[in-house]
């Protein structure tokens, strides 16, 4: 596989945004800037109260895949160590404000970090400590304290402002409140979606660097995929690929599901031989510098669609197309708010094609049209509020007829621009007769009865 190379910016994100000496993992100078605008955002949207936020903690590592940082706590500090907390302090617009002239002599922003344990960091490598030199300047942060510290500084805060907020139903809501129960506890989710749900050009470059290496992943399978292979084989060609990249892990777990396996929607088993004669789905995505790609594609074992595989096929394709189309700022994802792409793909799907026993397919249609994807596979969002400039979602019907073990999802990221959508995947083949051709039978493939 030919990897591609990755500049600028967009460069230094690649590389987890990390510097500093020794295995110590700090943002990248570069990107501080970007991180401290989001914060910025936050505190004008959550103006009443402090926010506060915990990253994860070394006991929260799992063993299986080791430490990876908590989304939101990585958008608002691109920090990727554990243990920190971060808190806004936002100060009222005006002057005349009752409470201003205390809030102005408190920091904005206090980034706690704990201190440096030399005996853990025999374990899992040295971290930047509280105390250690130019931590401010490597952190981004003027003031950075011990997260020792963090109980004593809140109570100080708390002589200030009335509320706090944070993101619900987390360890830091049940905390929060038990170290302030006569405070009231809001819930900061929504402001930092609103935040995430718009990417930034970086942010754009990580997210096609994700979406690139999963494409590289999708062709080798369909040159692998063959009658007699098991599903975990062509799942671990793909993910394979994701390592050789530089890619940290997948965006979840592959779902890799031929015949009877394909009309599941979050099939992750992957654990049965494919026959000829079947179809195979691979929805599998790779997560890049923290941010996902989400692809899937329905391909024939054998290289060749039957008659009936590729008429759901086309219809699929049909409504995918018809939604794609339709993308534009002002359009949702819900199911049931006015100018939802869903309908456009259910109305395709509903007016197409018939069942073995002459009903309508759109019954089979089980799932949403799609979801925003960024630094969550499954992005922080608000799905009834209308598309935006800047959006990234996925735009993927579905047809799953288990009577015919017969299961087709074709999904693709688009971006949402002012004049409509821009396929971001374009460049892996949807059309039934180019896949065939990209198989590893090539067009020589048999097509079952």
């Amino acid at each position: 596989m030919k990897m591609r190379p990755v500049y600028g910016l967009a460069g230094a994100l690649f590389c987890f945004g990390l510097t500093g000496a020794g295995p110590a993992r700090v943002a990248d100078p570069h990107t501080l800037g970007q991180y401290r605008a989001r914060r910025i955002e936050l505190r004008k949207s959550l103006s009443d109260g402090l926010t506060i936020l915990f990253g994860r903690s070394e006991q929260d590592e799992d063993l299986r895949t080791g430490f990876f940082q908590e989304s939101n706590f990585f958008y608002l500090t691109g920090w990727q160590e554990p243990g920190a907390i971060l808190l806004l302090a936002p100060l009222p617009e005006e002057s005349s404000d009752p409470a201003y002239a205390a809030k102005s002599k408190l920091p904005r922003e206090i980034f706690f970090l704990p201190e440096r344990n030399p005996e853990q960091e025999k374990l899992t490598g040295r971290k930047l400590g509280p105390r250690d030199e130019n931590v401010r300047e490597r952190s981004g942060f003027e003031s950075v304290m011990p997260a020792e510290k963090f109980e004593a500084e809140l109570r100080r805060m708390l002589e200030t402002y009335a509320r706090v907020y944070t993101v619900a139903d987390s360890p830091a809501a049940a905390r929060l409140k038990q170290l302030a129960p006569l405070r009231t506890v809001g819930n900061a989710s929504t402001a930092i979606a609103k935040l995430r749900m718009n990417k930034s050009p970086e942010e754009l470059a990580l997210i096609q660097r994700a979406i690139d290496v999963t494409l590289d992943a999708h062709r080798a399978a369909w040159q692998r995929a063959a009658p007699g292979l098991y599903e975990y084989q062509v799942a671990a060609t793909m993910t394979g690929i994701f390592a050789e990249a530089g890619c940290e892990r997948t965006a979840y777990a592959p779902i890799v599901g031929a015949g009877p396996d394909s009309v599941y929607l979050h099939y992750s088993r992957n654990s049965r031989r494919m026959d000829a004669g079947e179809v195979l789905l691979m929805d599998v995505g790779a997560e890049c510098a923290g941010y996902a790609a989400d692809i899937t594609r329905t391909i024939p074992v054998n290289g060749k669609f039957s008659p009936r595989q590729r008429e759901i096929y086309e219809i699929v394709l049909g409504a995918q197309n018809a939604a794609i189309s339709a993308v534009k700022p002002g359009m949702t994802l819900s199911k049931t708010a006015p100018n939802t792409l869903y309908k456009v793909a259910f109305d395709y799907i509903n007016s197409h094609g018939k069942d073995l026993h002459g009903e309508r397919l759109g019954k089979y249609f089980t799932h949403g049209i799609g979801h925003h994807v960024g630094l969550d596979v499954h992005d922080a969002s608000d799905p009834a509020a209308p598309l935006e400039p800047g959006m990234v979602i996925t735009i993927e019907p579905g047809i799953y007829i288990p009577e015919e073990n017969l299961g087709v999802r074709i999904e693709d990221m688009v971006l949402v621009t002012e004049h409509g959508g821009k396929v971001l995947s374009a460049a892996l083949p949807r059309e039934p007769g180019e896949i065939e051709k990209s198989t590893g039978h090539g067009a020589s493939g048999t097509a079952p009865n």
